[in-house]
């Protein structure tokens, strides 16, 4: 019995390591504070901003913070590749965002993640 049960562990160990995903995307997170004067409707302005943003590198977005132990706030975008977030930096699409974002941002802390 106890053989049998070590050899399915083994198994279940070796099924699960398999299906664990390494993407080559960049995951670009963002823990921040607002300003306390902010309203609800500029910081959801600034979160529709990246939900709706035109930019081709950019994959994914999560906004919705569910716990941050540091900030208030966080959010994730979701990159093709190291170089799609590279030329993110300073586009048009990141500059027209900003005009919404910023004023609103009281500090922030990033963190790149890739594979």
């Amino acid at each position: 019995l106890g053989s049998v049960l070590f050899g399915a562990g083994l198994l279940i160990g070796d099924h699960h390591e398999s299906k664990i995903e390494k993407p080559s995307s960049v995951i670009h997170v963002v823990t921040l504070d607002w300003k306390s004067d902010a309203k609800p409707e500029q910081i959801k302005a600034a979160l529709d901003g990246i939900a709706n943003m035109d930019y081709p590198g950019l994959k994914r977005v999560w906004l919705r913070s569910i716990k941050s132990q540091t900030k208030q706030a966080a959010f994730v975008m979701e990159f093709e590749s190291e170089k799609a977030l590279e030329d993110y930096a300073g586009s048009e699409a990141q500059k027209t965002w900003y005009k919404v974002y910023l004023p609103i941002r009281e500090q922030s802390v990033t963190s790149d993640i890739t594979n």
